[in-house]
């Protein structure tokens, strides 16, 4: 019997607790709709964590683990009136 890996495997709301810590129940539920594999919370986190270059030179995040970073950052965006 075969098992599944972190790159097939459907990620489950824990494992995007586990690997993003906290997050708002609605963006949990939104990364969730994209049925993101364990692999692509991991991609979106290491990004989100500062370091892109790990993915080679000049290579962007694409697919889920892109989807899920506009997810988290959505917010990070907009500066709140009179800050700066």
């Amino acid at each position: 019997m075969a098992t599944a890996d972190s790159t097939t495997a459907f990620a489950t709301p824990d494992d995007i607790k586990g690997v993003l810590g906290k997050r708002d129940p609605a963006q949990i539920l939104a990364i969730m709709s994209l049925r993101p594999t364990i692999a692509d919370i991991e991609q979106a986190s290491v990004w989100l964590g500062g370091d892109p270059d790990v993915f080679g030179a000049g290579e962007t995040v694409q697919g889920v683990a892109s989807e899920i970073i506009a997810i988290l950052s959505e917010n990070e965006e907009e500066e709140p009136p009179g800050a700066g």
